[in-house]
C-alpha cells in the first residue's frame, strides 16, 4: 500500500512541523532544526565500509609488495613476463584485444625490461591510494575503481599465486616470505 502523498509533500517542503510542546520527531534535533545526519542516512555505515575496504586493499598491496618479486618478478618462481609472452604467442602476436581481454593488466602498457620495478610501482601506488583513503576517509568512485584496477592488474598475472587466496596472503604469508 502506497503512503499518502499529502504528508510526503509537507515533509519535503517543510511546511508541517511539530508544535512547540511536542517531543522531537524522527530526523529532527531537539531545537526543531532538521538533522543533517539523521536516521536513514547510513553515513556511519558508508564510512566504516569504505575504510574497511581500504584496509583490506592496504593489506593486499602490502603483501603484494613484499612477495611479487619472489613469486612473479623477473627472477621469481613463475615470472609474469613469461606468462604475458605466452599469452601473446597464444593469440598470435602482439598485445591485441584478445590478449588484453584474456589477461587484463596495466603491465601491457608498461616496459617489460624492468618487471620488478613495474610490480613494485603498482603495489606502491595501491598502498598510497589505500592509505590516503584510510587516513582521510575521502573515498569516491574514482579512487575505489583505481584500487580495483591496480589490484586486478596484479591478480591477472599472478597465475597460481593469486588463484588461491589463502596460500600467500593474510595468515599464510609467512610461508612465502621465509
Amino acid at each position: 500500500m502506497a503512503a499518502p502523498e499529502e504528508p510526503l509533500r509537507r515533509r519535503k517542503v517543510g511546511s508541517a512541523g511539530p508544535g512547540p510542546g511536542s517531543p522531537p520527531g524522527p530526523g529532527r534535533d531537539p531545537a526543531g532544526c532538521p538533522a543533517r545526519l539523521g536516521a536513514g542516512t547510513f553515513w556511519l555505515t558508508r564510512i566504516v565500509l569504505l575504510r574497511a575496504l581500504a584496509f583490506v586493499y592496504f593489506v593486499a598491496f602490502l603483501v603484494a609488495f613484499h612477495q611479487n618479486k619472489q613469486l612473479i618478478g623477473d627472477r621469481g618462481l613463475l615470472p609474469c613476463r613469461l606468462y604475458l609472452r605466452s599469452v601473446q604467442q597464444h593469440f598470435r602476436g602482439g598485445a591485441g584485444w584478445d590478449a588484453v581481454s584474456y589477461a587484463p593488466t596495466l603491465l601491457w602498457l608498461l616496459d617489460w625490461s624492468h618487471m620488478d620495478s613495474n610490480l613494485d610501482a603498482i603495489a606502491l601506488l595501491g598502498l598510497g591510494v589505500s592509505s590516503f583513503i584510510l587516513v582521510t576517509g575521502c573515498a569516491n568512485m574514482v579512487l575505489m575503481a583505481a584500487l580495483w584496477v591496480l589490484y586486478m592488474s596484479l591478480v591477472n598475472v599472478g597465475q597460481v599465486w593469486y588463484s588461491f587466496g589463502s596460500l600467500c596472503s593474510g595468515a599464510g604469508a609467512w610461508l612465502c616470505w621465509g
